[in-house]
């Protein structure tokens, strides 16, 4: 039995560790931000290129999804997406635009987390399937990056947290509240 003195109790010093909660907290931030604003600028770009929003011709939706079938992972998702490439193209813009804005804003943050997760796994089995060495196609990394957010979701500076709070939840479900105490 070892024999000392408690420093985690029986006194009336608040810990110095009161920054690694800070930062625990809001570790997730910048990648929210980075993705929201990353998958807002591709949404956007993708509705503002003229060339991309066609069936044919070079810089086309078509065209990219003709030029990956053969190398694809599921050449049937791609043959999917090749009988209305347009709205297929649409589809991707739009779908991009919406997981940005919620991720960035952290509304329904877990929910806009799997929709870009979906997003990048798509295109990580189609577009960027045959990359070698596989580090070189930025679709997995894009996937992986998703997942904290759909495990953790946004706690901090989101829609939903303030919605919890309105709720009486606690704001930060990473740092446990006991009720009545804050």
């Amino acid at each position: 039995m070892a024999h000392g003195m408690r420093t985690d109790s029986h006194t009336g010093y608040r810990r110095r560790d009161d920054w690694r909660q800070s930062a625990t907290r809001y570790a997730l931030l910048p990648l929210r931000i980075f993705l929201g604003v990353t998958f807002i600028y591709a949404g956007l770009d993708k509705l503002t290129d003229s060339a991309f929003m066609r069936a044919d011709g070079v810089g086309s939706i078509g065209a990219t999804m003709e030029g990956v079938r053969e190398i694809s992972a599921i050449p049937a998702l791609v043959d999917l997406s090749l009988k209305n490439a347009v709205g297929f193209g649409y589809a991707i813009a739009l779908g991009e635009l919406v997981v940005g804005i919620g991720t960035l804003l952290g509304l329904f943050a877990r929910v806009a987390a799997l929709g870009g997760a979906l997003i990048s796994l798509s295109l990580w089995l189609s577009v960027s399937w045959a990359e070698e060495p596989y580090y070189y196609g930025n679709d997995l990394a894009y996937l992986m990056a998703w997942l904290p957010l759909v495990l953790a979701g946004a706690s901090v500076l989101s829609v939903d947290a303030m919605l919890a709070a309105r709720r009486g939840e606690p704001w930060d479900s990473a740092k446990p509240q006991v009720r009545g105490r804050r």
